[in-house]
């Protein structure tokens, strides 16, 4: 299926809908019920997602590289694989998501993103493989690089 630049009706209830592997790159998909829905491998570069729900949603290596996911709910979302390079993940609910094999954004979009502790201990357990025992004390260099950075923690 290719939606390419289309604008999907905003809102639109797709719960449950199978595009597994659709090009989706730039749709619109703003509030979406996307609830179960099947986007494995599906190219959603550039999309609006914000505010979508896409709880259950099977999203295993799907390139959401740029893609808005400000305020959507990624509960219990596969997201194993997938590609969250340049995401906007602010206010995003990702508690209970699968978080494997993806590429976390290293940006100011990561901010505000809701996590659960075990999503939080193996972001920790990475930091921990890069760093080891320069880790020193995480809040100080979070402070630091902030200032470093112009941002607030």
């Amino acid at each position: 299926m290719n939606v390419h630049g289309y604008e999907i009706k905003a809102h639109a209830n797709l719960y449950g809908v199978d595009l597994h592997g659709a090009d989706l790159h730039g749709a619109d998909l703003h509030g979406a019920n996307l609830h179960g829905a099947d986007l494995q491998d599906a190219d959603l570069h550039g999309a609006s997602l914000r505010g979508a729900d896409l709880q259950y949603a099977k999203l295993q290596g799907a390139s959401l590289r740029n893609v808005n996911l400000q305020d959507a709910d990624l509960r219990d979302a596969d997201l194993q694989g997938a590609d969250l390079r340049y995401a906007n993940l602010h206010g995003a609910d990702l508690h209970g998501a699968d978080l494997d094999y993806s590429c976390w954004p290293l940006w100011c979009g990561s901010k505000g993103a809701k996590l659960d502790s075990e999503q939080v201990d193996q972001l920790c357990l990475h930091l921990y493989w890069a760093a080891g025992a320069t880790l020193g004390n995480i809040e100080e260099r979070a402070q630091r690089a902030a200032a470093k950075r112009h941002v607030q923690l």
